[in-house]
């Protein structure tokens, strides 16, 4: 079970916007930004996360992917959305 992948939401100054800590790296110091979704077909991860509806950016660095949503979209359908599909993201094939 070593390989599954923890979350721990926290939150930012910005009120529409959550910060999910990892226990993995997902850069290496360089951050990542992804508005669009044209702009995550490179990220597998970036596009699903964008594809919720109410998230307006996702941004990447190290150990955390901080998403930003519409201000009318709610965090308590949106935040656990958002963990689920980092969880899935994460799960071990098989």
């Amino acid at each position: 079970m070593a390989d599954s992948v923890t979350v721990t939401v926290q939150p930012t100054p910005n009120v529409n916007a959550l910060k999910f800590v990892l226990n993995r790296r997902l850069t290496e110091g360089k951050s990542q930004t992804f508005r669009p979704p044209t702009e995550a077909r490179a990220s597998p991860l970036a596009a699903a996360l964008l594809a919720i509806p109410g998230v307006v950016q996702v941004f990447f660095l190290n150990d955390f992917i901080t998403v930003t949503r519409d201000p009318s979209a709610s965090w308590d359908v949106l935040a656990a959305q958002a963990e689920a599909v980092i969880q899935r993201h994460f799960a071990p094939e098989g």
